[in-house]
Order: C-alpha cells, then structure tokens, then sequence
C-alpha cells in the first residue's frame, strides 16, 4: 500500500514537468492484444539508456505501479536517493554478488499480481558499444519462476534532450514457450536472452516504420 501511495505522489506531483521533459508518444505493435493497461501480473522489459529510463516507463503504464529492479550502485550514492528509491519501492540487485535474493523477492510481488520492472542490459551501454548490450539471465529466470509474461518495450531515450520522446509496446511473450526441456539450461537460457533481444531490436526497427506512416 505504501510504495502504491507513494508512486501516485510522484506521479501526481511530476505530471505537468513529464509533459514538458517527457510526454512519451507511445506506439503498439498491436494495441489490442497489449496497450498501456497491464491486466495482472507482467515483466516489464524495456531497453537502457539512462537512469532516467524508470521515469519514462513509470508515465507509459501511468496506471500501475512498477516495481524496478536497481543496480546496487544507485543505493550507494547518497542518503536521501537511497530512501528515495526504497520509497519507490525500487529491489536492489547487487551485481558483483552471487546474492539473488531479488529473484525471490520480485516473484513474490508478481505472485500477488503485481508489475516489474526489469533492465536486461543490467548496465547503460558506453559510447562506443553497440545497443541494446547482450541480455543476462536474470529475466528470463524470472519469467520461468513465476509464469509472468514480459511486455517488451523500446523507447528511443530521447527524453529530457531536444527531440520527441517515443516508444512502442510489444505484444506479450511467455519464455516457457520458448524454453526446451530436451536441451541443456543454459542452452535454453542463452537462446532465450538472445530471442528477446532480438525482440527489442524487431520493435525498434517497427517504431521507425509506424513513423513513416
């Protein structure tokens, strides 16, 4: 309940400064089967560009509240952004550890219907490196553990810079589909990574083209 309040405070309170520095226009691969509107439980799997990226898709699914898995960095950085973000509800996710802790945790969450959200990139690609950056695992554990299907979304990270922000919303996968039980987990886990990065490079190439017409 309070991570729920304190989610509608923020969003509230950062309506009208996302329509100056935000305001997404949101594209569908196809809007009837997936929208803005998350029914249940989801994974919500956009690709990385800034940390500022939360913001973005915490106002595209304006009506539910996410839950971010964060890098362990973030809650290093001073006092008040570390209670800021466990106010935001935000799940730490150490990842010089073997601690995964955060996948039962976002299970939980997800198991009461809930939304999270998730980078599979785990970190912003720098300069030189091509995006999206290669997908970890923990996404695809996630997905297997708990059912959830994951709502891929592309966002061009152009958001407080000049330029439109926008973005399109993928039609729902569930990696059980995917996964083969007659071959090796990592054989599954790395064919599935690959395939839902894939998934995010298909959905950029289509938001160029719902642009054009």
């Amino acid at each position: 309940m309070f991570y729920w309040l304190f989610h509608w405070i923020v969003k509230i309170t950062g309506f009208i400064p996302q329509l100056f520095l935000i305001n997404p226009k949101v594209y569908y691969e196809d809007k009837a089967v997936q929208s803005r509107k998350i029914k249940g439980k989801a994974i919500v799997m956009p690709n990385h560009h800034t940390v500022l990226d939360v913001a973005v898709l915490k106002f595209i699914f304006w009506g539910r509240t996410l839950r971010t898995l964060m890098a362990e960095v973030l809650f290093k950085k001073n006092f008040f952004m570390t209670l800021f973000l466990k106010c935001l509800g935000g799940i730490k996710v150490d990842r010089d550890s073997h601690d995964f802790s955060f996948i039962a945790k976002s299970k939980k969450i997800l198991d009461k219907g809930g939304v999270i959200e998730i980078y599979p990139e785990s970190r912003i690609a720098k300069p030189d490196e091509q995006k999206p950056l290669p997908f970890k695992p923990s996404v695809v554990y996630l997905a297997l553990e708990s059912d959830a299907p994951i709502i891929p979304v592309y966002h061009n990270g152009n958001h407080f810079k000049k330029g439109k922000c926008e973005a399109i919303i993928g039609k729902p996968i569930f990696v059980k589909d995917y996964y083969d039980e007659t071959k090796p987990e990592k054989e599954n886990l790395d064919y599935i990574c690959n395939m839902l990065r894939d998934k995010i490079i298909d959905l950029s190439r289509q938001l160029e083209q719902k642009k054009k017409g």
